[in-house]
């Protein structure tokens, strides 16, 4: 499971493209020659779903193995760029952190914007890190791995418990044997 991009962008009701607000992305897994030609492939993609993206509506749009995820607030959009194995609850769960957290930076600043702003935002970047781990971004999804692993952990420590009791068992038989030895030799002996 990969993100591979996390973009921000003003989505003008008129039609025309929209306007990147902020950028992150991770290219690494390409081929160096290819990274500039991806990066350019991402921003097409991401103008071109930002325009088709209704306000208040949410899509998701595959080509290949991957996913482009796009999430519209009134024209305040945000799109991810996610592998197929990225689940989409935890996808649209980032989406929504990445714009309430770009509205708490900026405000309504966003709506002014007439070109592209390509200066880093470093939440993007850390988010683009951190969120690598659906968990991280869907807390339903933590939660479930968090049962999983406590469930498995029962499990073992269950099946240690019914192991312990046969043994006990065993020995339990083994002393009593010993102690009808034990008393046949002392009568018999």
């Amino acid at each position: 499971m990969k993100i591979t991009a996390l973009l921000v962008l003003k989505c003008n009701p008129d039609g025309s493209d929209p306007v990147v607000l902020a950028t992150a992305m991770d290219v690494s897994h390409f081929g160096y020659f290819q990274r500039s030609s991806v990066k350019e492939f991402i921003l097409f993609v991401a103008r071109t779903v930002g325009k088709r993206t209704p306000p208040g509506q949410r899509q998701s749009v595959q080509h290949e193995e991957y996913k482009v995820h796009s999430y519209n607030r009134n024209g305040l959009c945000v799109m991810g760029f996610m592998d197929d194995h990225y689940p989409v609850r935890s996808s649209f769960s980032l989406l929504n952190q990445v714009l309430d957290e770009y509205q708490k930076n900026f405000g309504e600043s966003w709506r002014t914007a007439q070109a592209d702003n390509m200066q880093p935002w470093p939440y993007l970047n850390e988010a683009l890190n951190k969120y690598q781990d659906p968990a991280e971004a869907d807390k339903l999804l933590k939660i479930q791995r968090e049962l999983d692993e406590t469930k498995i952990i029962l499990h073992k420590t269950i099946d240690s418990v019914l192991a312990r009791g046969e043994k006990l068992d065993s020995l339990v038989e083994k002393s009593s044997d010993l102690s009808a030895a034990s008393q046949w030799l002392g009568c018999c002996g």
